[in-house]
């Protein structure tokens, strides 16, 4: 348990002194608080010395005084400790957020949506249950118990001996329940984590699922895993509710034992009254703390277990990173080269490209087309570091990237995406997503004009305030696509890369945006990926990729008089574009 905890360490270090104050304080407040047992002792006692009422209302004003300075010291330790670990389930977040933020593409491959927001939410909420609470009832525990051992032995060794017969059996106890508690919860949160998962994936999908007539189904089947997260959780409050009356037997065992020798003592003059009513009294102060050690240690497992399962995801290493000497370049232009690159996706045999080598000079227009699957989109996820290759290196203005800061790198390259994200806020935020800080409103207008989205803007009754659901759910496929464009052209970056993204944009409105952009492209070096061959053709260079390899490159004229892939391409668009043209009506009617 210690060892799955101690990543927590770090960050309960960076508030010792307030984590001082509130342990000092848990200590006062039980040397107060267990004082006033003592007190009343002595009062009984005097009663044999004829104590007056004056006497009397000395030990009352005594025992309230105690219990006031006791009372306010807890609050000062609850106050402290407690606001601790709020600031450490903070900067945990904090870190796990901006942890995520750097690992690489890969990662989010392989682990679910839903399993990084169950660490993100519940795991960290058991850590902070540790940071503050836990360790506040435990260095409570404890002192109560010697306190507490120490007035009793004090009063009546041999009592205290037969008191504590009992609790000889609450360490294998609680080390047996300790370890069935972290067991059961590492598996309630595992199968939260499934749960959370189909809940994300279920909503993100949720026109796909309506579409295909699957809610009955997907209902059925988040039934099926919510039942398994109930019937985890079940098992876990077995174990708890049998581990709570088992230490609650033990105390209880121990005042039937201080009920029948204490009493026999006080009869036959071995002890006082004064003195068995103290040690009643101090033996009912230590039963809370030894029922509260079952809560403590189910928190202390619990927080252990969370603490592991987010500990997996922070010691994910980023497997893109800066150089040890990161390089910069001073004055940028934008040549961009490929020499003998190849490449496969990480935890994958298949060679998805190989043997790549190109140049485009700053200034350049290049397209890459190519069927699906050819390895277009792999291509330039490569040149901002998305991805390293196995094989040779990629070079920008002479200079292998792997060698530059990443985030000049990343600075100087605009990219839209094949699949076009936008996020949850308004229309302009999101154009404007890529500038830092106060950004000037006309360059989201004229980015808007060139991506065919500043009309489009105008229907809506809010304009560029308008409020976008999740992922833009309020926009067609066609808008979402412009409106990234209109964000990567915001940057004004020096290398512009557009992977398919005119694919759900019409032919007429693909050709205005490419007329827009005729004078963009010619102020900085761009990559156009796409499927539309009729798209690329002013392009000062074109490559045509097959099977991972470069297979023809030129301009269109000379890949036309070639008659190899490019040509191919072509003539089966230009089909296919001649029959989608065709009117229903000039096809036969069935007989």
């Amino acid at each position: 348990m210690l060892k799955d905890l101690k990543p927590l360490w770090p960050y309960a270090r960076r508030y010792r002194a307030k984590i001082a104050k509130g342990l000092t304080l848990v200590v006062v407040a039980n040397l107060f608080g267990l004082s006033w047992p003592y007190l009343l002792k002595l009062a009984i006692d005097s009663f044999d010395a004829g104590i007056g009422a004056l006497g009397l209302f000395s030990f009352a004003v005594g025992i309230v005084a105690l219990a006031l300075i006791a009372g306010t010291c807890r609050f000062g330790m609850r106050l402290y400790l407690n606001s601790v670990s709020r600031r450490v389930e903070a900067d945990l977040r904090d870190d796990f957020y901006a942890h995520l933020s750097r690992l690489a593409p890969e990662f989010y491959n392989r682990v679910p949506t839903g399993e990084i927001m169950s660490r993100a939410t519940n795991d960290i909420l058991a850590v902070r249950m540790v940071a503050g609470p836990a360790i506040m009832y435990l260095l409570n525990t404890a002192v109560v118990a010697v306190i507490a051992l120490s007035m009793m032995a004090w009063i009546d060794f041999r009592l205290m001996l037969w008191a504590m017969l009992p609790m000889l059996i609450v360490p294998p106890t609680v080390l047996y329940f300790g370890r069935e508690i972290h067991r059961r919860f590492e598996e309630i949160q595992a199968q939260f984590g499934r749960l959370s998962t189909m809940a994300q994936q279920n909503l993100s999908g949720a026109r796909i699922v309506r579409a295909y007539v699957r809610e009955d189904t997907q209902s059925s089947e988040f039934a099926e895993l919510n039942k398994g997260y109930l019937s985890r959780n079940m098992r876990l409050a077995k174990v708890w509710g049998l581990f709570h009356p088992a230490l609650m037997f033990l105390t209880g065992l121990a005042a039937v034992i201080v009920l029948g020798v204490g009493g026999r003592d006080v009869v036959t003059g071995h002890i006082t009254l004064g003195d068995f009513v103290a040690f009643s009294f101090y033996l009912l102060l230590l039963m809370w703390p030894m029922i509260a050690l079952g809560w403590v240690v189910n928190l202390f497992e619990r927080g252990a277990a969370s603490m592991s399962r987010i500990q997996e995801i922070m010691d994910q290493k980023p497997s893109i990173l800066d150089s040890e000497q990161p390089l910069e370049i001073a004055q940028p232009k934008g040549a961009v080269e490929f020499v003998n690159v190849g490449f496969r996706y990480p935890g994958t045999e298949r060679w998805v490209l190989r043997d790549i080598t190109f140049k485009i000079e700053p200034g350049q227009t290049v397209a890459i087309v190519g069927p699906t699957g050819a390895g277009k989109s792999s291509i330039v996820r490569l040149i901002p570091r998305l991805y390293d290759p196995q094989e040779g290196e990629v070079l920008l203005d002479g200079m292998p990237i792997s060698q530059l800061r990443l985030e000049q790198l990343r600075k100087l390259i605009a990219v839209v995406p094949q699949e076009p994200f936008l996020f949850s806020e308004t229309l302009g935020d999101n154009v404007a997503f890529g500038l830092s800080g106060e950004y000037d409103e006309q360059s989201i207008v004229d980015a808007s004009q060139i991506a065919q989205l500043a009309d489009t803007i105008l229907d809506f009754p809010d304009g560029y305030k308008t409020q976008l659901g999740e992922r833009g759910i309020n926009l067609s496929g066609g808008q979402k696509q412009r409106a990234t464009l209109a964000r990567a052209l915001t940057r004004d970056a020096l290398v512009l890369i557009l992977d398919d993204a005119l694919s759900a944009v019409d032919t007429h409105t693909e050709a205005r945006i490419l007329d827009g952009l005729h004078d963009v492209l010619t102020q900085r070096t761009s990559i156009i990926v796409s499927h539309r061959v009729t798209a690329v053709k002013d392009a000062d260079m074109i490559l045509v990729v097959e099977d991972g390899e470069i297979v023809e490159r030129g301009v269109h004229e000379d890949l036309i008089a070639g008659r190899g892939t490019y040509a191919r391409l072509l003539r089966r668009q230009m089909l296919e574009e001649s029959l989608a043209a065709a009117e229903p009506e000039s096809f036969p009617t069935p007989a």
